[in-house]
C-alpha cells in the first residue's frame, strides 16, 4: 500500500516537503549550507561535541598529533556523550601517515565469551541474542585499540593525553540540549539495572541542558590507564570488576576473554568511483556495503541539478537494497568465514548486480536489517598531514544496560547483532567478533589525502557514506553543504511470497525533499515517510594540497563543531 505516515493534512504535506533544509538567506555559500566551511592550515578537529572539539585541537596546539587528538577527543566524548559512545564499546580507525604515505586500518572489536555456546541459546528456546542484559555483551575493544594506535603512531604521553577528560569528570561538564534529550529517553530503558542510576544520573534524573555533570568513577578509571596502560583494563583491577559483575548477573565473560583480545591492525580496501578511491575497512564491519552500492551507482550517470529527483532518491534505494542483500549473506568475521571481497568489488559484480534494477519501478529483494545504534564519529588532521578517521560506539545508544560498580561507563550490547540461524555468516560462536555497524571512511585522489569523513547512525551509516560521496563528486558540493543537505534512507526489506511481492520496507526523507519527488516515489511503488532524526550525524576534513589547507565541516543535526587553527 502507498502511504505517507504522519502527515494528514495535504496542504501541511505540500508545505512541509517544500520548506528548505537550511538557512537560504545567507549572502554566501551554497545552497544547503547552514554555515561556511570552516578553514585552518596547521589542524582541524570536527567532533560530536564542541568541548571534545576543543579537548583535540588543545592537543594539536601542544604539539600532540592526529592521532594523539583523536585519542583524546574520544576520550572526552566517553565522558560527555555516554549516549553514543565510551570505553565499554569497540573502535574502528582509518590512519593517514603523511611520513609513509600510506593509510592503515584498525579494527578494534571485541569477541564473544569463550564460556558462551549457541546451545545455550538454542536450549533456552531463543530465537535471537536479547539486546539487554549481560548476554549481549563482548568484550570492550576500545581502550586496547587506543593503546595500538598510540603504540605506533603516538607523540604525546597518554597521562596528559587523557588528563583534560579527568579533569571534566571531576569538576563536572555542561550537558548540551540534544544529549540531554538522548540521556533522558536512555534512562527511561535503562533505568532497572544496577548501578545505572548512581552512574548516570543528578540526583534521580537524568542531566538536563547546561546541567554541570560529574562522573568521578569515570575519572579514576581514566587515571588507572593512565598510569597502568591498557593491562589494567584486561589484565587488572578493571577486569576483575566486569567479570564479576557480569558473571553475578548471569553473564559468561571471563578474565580468559579479556587476557585472550586484540586489536587487529588490517588492509583497507578501495573501489574507484569517479576518478576518487573510496576506502573502506574489511568485514567484520558494514563499509563494503556503501562500496558495493558505489559501484552499482557509477554506472549511471546524474547531472549537478539532480540532487534530491526521484531519479536520484530512486537509483540509490535499489543499489541499496542490492548491497544490503550481500551485506546479510557475506559480511562476518573473517576469522570465521573466507570474504570473497574481490568479487564483492569488482566492476563486474557490479554490472552484474546493476542490471537488476528496474529505473522505472522499486524492487523486492530480501535481506536481514540490523537495528539502529548511536555513536560517535571524529576526524582530526595535524600541521605534519597525518590524518585520522575514527569511529567508536556502544551500540543501541549507552549499550546493553551492565554498569560495573565503581567504573563509571555501560558495556556494550554489540553481540546482539549475531544471527542464530545455522549456517549464517555471521552466526554465533565462541571467541567471534559480530557483524558491525559502525564504519569510518577515507578518499584518495591522484594517490593523495582529499577526505576523511564519517557518518553515524547504525543501518544508515553506508547509505550516508554514498550520499556524502555523491554529494561532493556527482553534485558539486561544497563540504559543509554536503552534510547538511536533505537526507533519505531506506529500511525494511522485501519478501516474495507465493506470487505476490509483500514490500516491507520503505523511503523515509527528511525537510527539504521536494513534495514533487516524493509523488514521483509512490508511483514508482516506494512507501515513503517522513523520519526526523534517522539519519546519524556527519564530520569530515578535506585536504586542499594546491593551498595546504584542511577544511572542516561537522553538520547541523547535532551538537557537534569542527575547529582549525
Amino acid at each position: 500500500m502507498q502511504y505517507i505516515k504522519n502527515l494528514s493534512l495535504p496542504i501541511i504535506f505540500i508545505l512541509f516537503f517544500s520548506l528548505p533544509l537550511t538557512g537560504q538567506d545567507r549572502i554566501t555559500g551554497h545552497n544547503y549550507a547552514t554555515r561556511s566551511e570552516i578553514i585552518g592550515k596547521k589542524g582541524m578537529v570536527a567532533t560530536s561535541h564542541p568541548l571534545a572539539t576543543q579537548i583535540g585541537l588543545d592537543i594539536l596546539k601542544q604539539g600532540g598529533n592526529a592521532v594523539d587528538a583523536a585519542i583524546a577527543a574520544n576520550a572526552a566524548l566517553g565522558l560527555m556523550e555516554p549516549t553514543g559512545s565510551g570505553i565499554g564499546g569497540d573502535l574502528f580507525a582509518l590512519v593517514w601517515d603523511a611520513e609513509s604515505n600510506n593509510l592503515y586500518g584498525i579494527n578494534g572489536s571485541g569477541r564473544s565469551p569463550q564460556l558462551l555456546t549457541i546451545d545455550y541459546f538454542l536450549s533456552n528456546r531463543m530465537e535471537k541474542i536479547p539486546a539487554f542484559g549481560p548476554l549481549p555483551v563482548t568484550v570492550p575493544g576500545c581502550v586496547d585499540a587506543w593503546f595500538e594506535l598510540h603504540d605506533r603512531f603516538g607523540t604525546t604521553p597518554m597521562s596528559k593525553i587523557l588528563e583534560p577528560s579527568i579533569q571534566y569528570a571531576e569538576e563536572g561538564f555542561p550537558v548540551t540540549e540534544l544529549i540531554s534529550h538522548y540521556w533522558t529517553l536512555s534512562l527511561k530503558r535503562y533505568q532497572p539495572y544496577p548501578n545505572v542510576m548512581e552512574t548516570y544520573s543528578i540526583n534521580g534524573k537524568a542531566p538536563q541542558k547546561g546541567d554541570l555533570f560529574k562522573n568521578p568513577d569515570l575519572a579514576n578509571t581514566y587515571k588507572l590507564l593512565a598510569k597502568n596502560g591498557k593491562k589494567a583494563f584486561y589484565n587488572g583491577p578493571i577486569t576483575k570488576t566486569i567479570v564479576n559483575f557480569i558473571q553475578g548477573q548471569g553473564g559468561f565473560l571471563s578474565e580468559e576473554d579479556f587476557a585472550l583480545h586484540k586489536t587487529d591492525w588490517t588492509k583497507p580496501v578501495s573501489i574507484d568511483y569517479r576518478g576518487h578511491k573510496i576506502w573502506e575497512l574489511p568485514p567484520n564491519g558494514q563499509g563494503i556495503t556503501a562500496q558495493i552500492m558505489l559501484n552499482i551507482l557509477e554506472g549511471f550517470q546524474f547531472s549537478q541539478n539532480e540532487f534530491g529527483t526521484a531519479r536520484h532518491l530512486h537509483l540509490v534505494t535499489e543499489a541499496k537494497k542490492l548491497a544490503f542483500e550481500d551485506r546479510a549473506r557475506f559480511i562476518g568475521d573473517p576469522d570465521f568465514y573466507n570474504i570473497p571481497l574481490d568479487k564483492l568489488l569488482s566492476k563486474e559484480y557490479a554490472a552484474q548486480r546493476r542490471a537488476l534494477i528496474d529505473t522505472s519501478s522499486a524492487q523486492a529483494f530480501t535481506y536481514e536489517a540490523p537495528n539502529l545504534s548511536e555513536t560517535i564519529y571524529l576526524t582530526v588532521a595535524d600541521q605534519w598531514g597525518n590524518m585520522v578517521s575514527l569511529i567508536q560506539s556502544n551500540y543501541r545508544g549507552m549499550g546493553s544496560g551492565m554498569v560495573p560498580p565503581g567504573l563509571g561507563f555501560m558495556l556494550q550490547n554489540r553481540g546482539e547483532l549475531f544471527s542464530l540461524a545455522p549456517g549464517a555468516v555471521n552466526e554465533y560462536a565462541p571467541g567471534k567478533r559480530p557483524f558491525h555497524t559502525i564504519i569510518p571512511a577515507f578518499v584518495t585522489k591522484d594517490n593523495k589525502p582529499w577526505l576523511s569523513f564519517g557518518v553515524m547512525g547504525g543501518d544508515f551509516q553506508p547509505q550516508g557514506h554514498v550520499q556524502i560521496i555523491m554529494n561532493l563528486i556527482d553534485f558539486n558540493m561544497n563540504l559543509q553543504e554536503a552534510g547538511d543537505a536533505p537526507r533519505f534512507s531506506h529500511t525494511g526489506g522485501s519478501s516474495l511470497t507465493g506470487q505476490q511481492i509483500k514490500t516491507t520496507g520503505q523511503i523515509h526523507v527528511e525537510s527539504g525533499i521536494p513534495y514533487e519527488t516524493v509523488r514521483t516515489l509512490l508511483q514508482l511503488g516506494h512507501p515513503v515517510s517522513f523520519d526526523l532524526g534517522g539519519y546519524g550525524g556527519f564530520q569530515g576534513i578535506m585536504y586542499d594540497h594546491q593551498r595546504g589547507i584542511y577544511i572542516g565541516a561537522s553538520e547541523s543535526r547535532k551538537d557537534g563543531q569542527a575547529a582549525g587553527y
